[in-house]
């Protein structure tokens, strides 16, 4: 587990903390599996979970002119 996270923090540019408060709400948890600390089932479905969400979401098409003009006008979604 530990190797794909670390692989995910450098494709991500994403810091240890941030990325486990994202994931698993504990900004100690890279830190923590660093030092020998062994994730249970839930925290690896989690932790797999987010990292899954966010690569999809890096890939997911923004749109074209017109989506995006629309959601500048609606106040949300990404530009």
């Amino acid at each position: 587990m530990l190797q794909r996270i670390e692989a995910f923090l450098r494709e991500s540019a994403m810091p240890p903390s941030v990325f486990g408060r994202a994931a698993v709400r504990d900004p100690r948890l890279v830190s923590d599996l660093r030092c020998g600390r062994e994730p249970g089932h839930r925290i690896i479905s989690r932790v797999e979970h987010f990292m899954n969400k966010w690569r999809a979401e890096q890939h997911r098409p923004s749109g074209d002119g017109r989506t995006r003009a629309m959601r500048a006008r609606r106040g949300g979604g990404r530009s």
